[in-house]
């Protein structure tokens, strides 16, 4: 974790969005933790809704954010991969991150990466928003997701036509 330079993750007003959450089930002890402090984020934010998914591991968590997408205006993608002795760690991280950003640009819909990619569990229990961690990443990614639809919305609002002859 870099610990400097976040933007700070005070809720937004996001009356009215709904918000998707997919979460691993490995490492439940974390995610589970992740998923309530993604859904009180939520609730903060005052989203109107939030759905919940979860799936097997990381590698499924874009499959099921592109299914969430068209029913919902922002998703967040929880989960935690901790680095092996192998090469596993890399190709599920490069599948999952590469898997996530496609399913935003493809669906014009924000999808928060919320994966811990740790070399530790300590690492990774610093990151989830315990009691005493450093960061809380299941609020975090969305009140990021959520700015994202709101910017998104407001770019919309925009650029519609305004005056006489439109």
């Amino acid at each position: 974790m870099a610990g400097f330079g976040e933007p700070g993750a005070d809720p937004v007003d996001a009356t009215g969005l709904v918000v998707g959450v997919v979460a691993a089930r490995w490492h439940g002890e974390l995610t589970d933790h992740m998923v309530d402090r993604a859904v009180e984020a939520a609730r903060a934010c005052d989203a109107r809704d939030v759905v919940v998914a979860r799936v097997a591991g990381s590698v499924e968590l874009p499959v099921v954010a592109q299914a969430l997408a068209p029913r919902c205006d922002a998703v967040v993608a929880l989960g935690v991969v901790v680095r092996g002795s192998t090469a596993h760690f890399d190709l599920v991280c490069r599948s999952v991150t590469d898997g996530l950003t496609r399913v935003s640009l493809d669906t014009g819909k924000p999808v928060a990466h919320g994966v811990l990619t740790v070399e530790t569990l300590d690492q990774a229990r610093d990151r989830a928003g315990l009691p005493g961690s450093a960061e809380d990443k299941g609020w975090a990614a969305t009140v990021a997701a959520l700015d994202a639809a709101l910017a998104i919305r407001r770019l919309a609002d925009a650029a519609r036509p305004v005056g006489f002859g439109h």
